[in-house]
C-alpha cells in the first residue's frame, strides 16, 4: 500500500484590483474576466485590507495613487504580511522613478499606464503563475508535517496503520463529520484529537463526551445546556458541551450508548446546527465538527431498534475503521518499545532489555484490549511486577487465526521490527535473522514491507 499524493487539489486563484478611478477599475476586471481570471475589486487601501491575508489565494493589482494610503503604503504592508504575496503596481506618466523603488521594495512587477489589456492580462498570468506555486508548496509543506506528527502519534508501520494516517490527512482539513469505528482499546479518542489538530478548526475546543457515561437525568443538561430555573436546583446558566464546542470538534465516544430519546435531539441539532437549552426557546446557533465513535454495528443495532437509522447516516458522513492490533502485528515491537520508554520516563525506572522470548509471547497473543491492553502490559514489564508477561496468557484467546496465517503474520512481524532496528539495511537485516539476503528480499517483496510510508 502506499500513501495517496501528498499536494492539494490547486485553489482557485483570483485577482484583488485596488483602484479608485471606477471606470479603470471596471476596465480591469473586464480584461481579465474574459480570459477567464476571477476577480475582485476595491476602491482603497481600507476596503482592500479587509480582504487580503497571510495565504491570500490569488494576487494584487494596485494603483500607486490612491486616496488616503497608497498603493506603495499597501505594498509594504502586504510585503510585512507575506512576502511571496505577488503585487503589481500601476503607475501613471511620470512615476518611473516610483516603480523602481516599488521593485526595490518587493513588487513582482508594475505596469505604466495607458496600458493595453493583453498587458495587464500577461503579467497579472504570470503572477498568478507564481502565487499558485508558492501555495502548493506551502499546502505540501502543511501536510507533511502534519504527516509526522501524525506518525509519531499513531505509531505503526503497517498498512491498516498508513492507510489510516492517510485518512486523517484526507479527512482533516474538510468540514464532513466522521464516524471512527473501532473495538476497544484501538485509540478512537486519539484519532479523534487528530482529526482536531490536524484541521483548521485546531485553536477551537476538543469537547468529549462519553455517551455511556452519563445518566439519562442530566444527559440533556450536560449537552445541550440549560437556562437558570429550567428544573430544581439549576440555580444559573450552564453551557451545553455542543455549545462549548462551537468553534471546535465535537467527539462522541460510545454513541451506540446514547438513549434513543436523545438520539432524536441530537439529530436536529445536527441537521439544523443549532439548539435551545433547556428552559430557553431561543435557538443558539453552533459551529462544530462532529466526530463520534463505537465499537458496535450501528446498523446492526438500527434493526433492532436501539440505533436510529437517520442518525447513523447523518453521522457516517466519512467513516474511519481502525484496524484492531491482532491484524497489524507487525507493529506490535516498535508499539512496545514505544510503550516501555513512555513507562520508564513516568515511573523512572529503567527499561527492561529486549527480550526475544517476550516478543514471541507478545507477538502470538490476540490482544482483546488492544493498544490500551500492550501499553498497561509495558508498564507491568517496567515495573517488575510480573514475570515476561506470562499473566495475559490466562486470558481467553480470540478465534485462532489458521497455521499458515500465523506463520505469515509471525514472520512478517519478526522481519518489520529487524528492518527497523537496522535502519532498512538488507544486508544488516539479513545477517541479524541469519538468512540469505536474496530470501530476506523476496519475503519483504511477498510481505510488501517496502511500501510502507
Amino acid at each position: 500500500m502506499t500513501d495517496a499524493p501528498l499536494a492539494s487539489p490547486a485553489p482557485t486563484l483570483s485577482v484583488l484590483i485596488v483602484e479608485d478611478d471606477p471606470d479603470v477599475r471596471l476596465g480591469c476586471e473586464q480584461a481579465l474576466q474574459l480570459e477567464g481570471i476571477a476577480t475582485q475589486s476595491a476602491g482603497s487601501v481600507e476596503q482592500a485590507r479587509k480582504r487580503l491575508g497571510a495565504n491570500f489565494a490569488g494576487v494584487v493589482v494596485s494603483d500607486i495613487r490612491l486616496p488616503g494610503a497608497d498603493g506603495m503604503a499597501l505594498l509594504r504592508e502586504l510585503h510585512a504580511l507575506d512576502p511571496e504575496l505577488p503585487v503589481v503596481l500601476i503607475t501613471g506618466h511620470g512615476d518611473v522613478s516610483l516603480a523602481v523603488q516599488a521593485m526595490k521594495d518587493g513588487a513582482y512587477d508594475f505596469i505604466e499606464k495607458p496600458f493595453a489589456p493583453e498587458h495587464l492580462v500577461d503579467v497579472t498570468r504570470r503572477a498568478l503563475d507564481k502565487r499558485r506555486l508558492t501555495l502548493e508548496v506551502r499546502a505540501l509543506r502543511a501536510r507533511l508535517e502534519s504527516q509526522d506528527q501524525l506518525e509519531a502519534r499513531l505509531i505503526g508501520r503497517s498498512p491498516a496503520m498508513v492507510r489510516v494516517r492517510q485518512l486523517i490527512g484526507d479527512l482533516a482539513n474538510s468540514a464532513a463529520d466522521v464516524l471512527i469505528f473501532g473495538e476497544t482499546g484501538t485509540g478512537k479518542e486519539l484519532v479523534a484529537r487528530c482529526l482536531h489538530e490536524a484541521g483548521p478548526r485546531r485553536h477551537g475546543n476538543f469537547v468529549a463526551i462519553n455517551c455511556g457515561g452519563l445518566p439519562d437525568t442530566l444527559f440533556e443538561s450536560e449537552i445541550f445546556g440549560h437556562e437558570a430555573g429550567a428544573y430544581t436546583g439549576a440555580g444559573k446558566r450552564r453551557i451545553g458541551k455542543i455549545e462549548h464546542a462551537s468553534g471546535g470538534t465535537l467527539f462522541l465516544d460510545e454513541i451506540e450508548s446514547m438513549p434513543v430519546a436523545m438520539q432524536i435531539k441530537l439529530l436536529r441539532v445536527l441537521q439544523e446546527r443549532c439548539l435551545e437549552r433547556l428552559g430557553s426557546n431561543t435557538p443558539v446557533p453552533i459551529d462544530c465538527r462532529v466526530v463520534a465513535a463505537t465499537k458496535e454495528d450501528l446498523l446492526t443495532l438500527s434493526g433492532q431498534g436501539r440505533f436510529r437509522n437517520d442518525l447513523y447516516y447523518r453521522l457516517s458522513v466519512a467513516t474511519l475503521p481502525l484496524p484492531p492490533l491482532r491484524e497489524r502485528r507487525e507493529d506490535i515491537p516498535l508499539l512496545f518499545e514505544h510503550f516501555l520508554l513512555q513507562a520508564a520516563a513516568r515511573h523512572q525506572r529503567p527499561a527492561p532489555p529486549a527480550d526475544p522470548a517476550r516478543l514471541q509471547q507478545l507477538l502470538a497473543y490476540d490482544w482483546p484490549g488492544n493498544v490500551r491492553e500492550l501499553r498497561n502490559v509495558a508498564d507491568r514489564c517496567v515495573l517488575g511486577i510480573e514475570a515476561g508477561v506470562a499473566p495475559f496468557a490466562a486470558a481467553a484467546p480470540a478465534a485462532p487465526l489458521a497455521l499458515a496465517e500465523s506463520v505469515e503474520s509471525f514472520e512478517r512481524a519478526l522481519i518489520a521490527d529487524a528492518l527497523g532496528r537496522h535502519g532498512g539495511s538488507l544486508s544488516r537485516t539479513a545477517e541479524a535473522l541469519g538468512v540469505a539476503k536474496t530470501t530476506l528480499h523476496d519475503k519483504i517483496r511477498k510481505y510488501r514491507l517496502g511500501e510502507q510510508g
